[in-house]
């Protein structure tokens, strides 16, 4: 047995312990993970209908749904209805969650600085050109489909 894990488990163990570390720090705002997720996304995407957040999310629809309310009951965002169709409702941040926001943002700044203690700026920019490569090519490869003697091992 190897000792030395995984490119993608060390992977998901930093991004595990990166949002275990946030929301030790953000557990005062209030918010659960899904929900400070969730307006985090809704900021870079003001006026997207719920449908179109939930993909973005990876979330279902109903599951988003039932976020929105929460954040809703919290007077942090409002639902609009679509100027032409009655059926969907487009999303919005109210004036309220801003500094919530901003609260969030500077909890995420001291996080990844603590994540990264240590690492030089070229080491840092060393790695984040390695990830958006990596990235870009996952994302491409998503796209194929996958050949059936790949997925076929036995």
């Amino acid at each position: 047995m190897n000792a030395t894990p995984t490119l993608g488990f060390l992977l998901h163990d930093v991004a595990r312990l990166l949002r275990k570390r946030f929301e030790q720090r953000a557990k005062c705002l209030g918010l659960t993970r899904s929900q400070w997720q969730t307006l985090a996304s809704l900021s870079n995407n003001e006026g997207i209908h719920q449908g179109g957040l939930a993909e973005i999310l990876e979330v279902e629809p109903i599951t988003l749904v039932r976020i929105l309310d929460k954040l809703a009951e919290r007077g942090l965002i409002e639902r609009r209805q679509h100027p032409t169709d009655r059926r969907i409702w487009l999303l919005y941040m109210r004036d309220e969650a801003h500094p919530l926001l901003a609260e969030m943002r500077e909890l995420g700044d001291t996080t990844r600085a603590e994540a990264l203690q240590g690492v030089s700026a070229e080491q840092r920019e060393q790695l984040f050109h390695i990830l958006s490569v990596m990235k870009t090519n996952l994302v491409q490869a998503c796209r194929s489909p996958v050949d059936e003697n790949e997925t076929n091992d036995g």
